[in-house]
């Protein structure tokens, strides 16, 4: 089971990977489309990759509810367990 900080960095890494941000910018508090500029495809496809990457699932009507990355943090650390 991944600790929040892995789910930070695996989350950073992912989201460098579909968008070319800096994985240093990728911080708790940023929303993923006011802060970070990501549209609901990357968004998509961010979710897909974390699920695989972290062994979760996460539901179409829970991506909405993932506004920040700590949301998406918290989410995965749920789900994990």
């Amino acid at each position: 089971m991944a600790s929040k900080e892995e789910i930070l960095a695996g989350l950073a890494e992912i989201v460098n990977e579909e968008t070319g941000l800096e994985t240093e910018e990728v911080q708790p508090e940023k929303s993923f489309t006011d802060d970070l500029d990501i549209d609901s495809i990357s968004m998509m496809t961010i979710v897909v990759n974390a699920e695989e990457k972290f062994d979760v699932k996460i539901p179409d009507e829970e991506v909405k509810n993932l506004k920040t990355v700590q949301d998406a943090v918290d989410y995965i650390e749920g789900a994990q367990a």
